[in-house]
């Protein structure tokens, strides 16, 4: 069964944030490191996607501290420094992509959890789906 654009461009949001997330030198302006990425990326250029990854992304970097804001406040008993890399960023893709509303709510949070399996430790899925279906509940998403 072949992956959807959609989650393509997901995950690669991810690895876009994961990178951003470890290049202190990149705070300022993401882009450049995120097109040397997309630039060195096996199986070749695949345009639409790298931009839709890259909006995606950006989208979380613009949201910054108001997602934290929303993040923290859903993750309760976690402070966001002590949440695994992936899982933080997961769970910032999602709420700037609930913030967006260019997708269904479950459709959302339904992905998140599958770039958890996909890219996060055993009890990932779990803990972004317990934090998102809070978060959501919170904002009034669902």
């Amino acid at each position: 069964m072949p992956i959807r654009f959609e989650t393509r461009a997901r995950a690669l949001a991810l690895q876009l944030l994961y990178a951003w997330d470890q290049a202190d030198e990149a705070r300022t302006d993401p882009r450049p490191l995120w097109a040397a990425i997309c630039a060195g990326r096996v199986g070749g250029a695949v345009p639409q996607l790298e931009e839709r990854a890259m909006d995606l992304a950006e989208a979380v970097v613009k949201g910054g501290s108001r997602l934290d804001t929303i993040l923290q406040a859903a993750a309760e008993n976690w402070r966001l420094e002590r949440l695994a890399v992936v899982d933080r960023n997961i769970l910032r893709l999602a709420l700037a992509e609930l913030e967006l509303g260019t997708a269904p709510v479950r459709v959302v949070l339904d992905e998140a959890i599958r770039l958890a399996r996909w890219f996060g430790a055993a009890r990932s899925p779990a803990f972004v789906n317990g934090i998102l279906d809070r978060a959501a509940r919170e904002q009034g998403w669902l």
